[in-house]
């Protein structure tokens, strides 16, 4: 059994990393292309454009904001 929690561990790092939004942002980017998919839009812009925003959602979240006064 610890071989089997130890696949299952090493999948969850690989998919899930650092930051859950990032693979939670690219399952939702691969869903909402499959539904559009079914109609008659063209979906090749959606997954692209649902991870970048995710991708900047993500570093906006990482990096640390400078609230010191720049003039004082």
């Amino acid at each position: 059994m610890s071989h089997v929690r130890g696949f299952g561990r090493f999948w969850w790092d690989f998919v899930v990393g650092d930051d859950w939004r990032l693979a939670a942002g690219g399952l939702v980017a691969l869903a909402a292309a499959g539904l559009v998919a079914n109609t008659s839009i063209p979906a090749w812009w959606v997954a692209p454009s649902i991870v970048i925003v995710t991708l900047v959602a993500s570093l906006g979240h990482a990096t640390p904001v400078d609230r010191r006064d720049p003039h004082g």
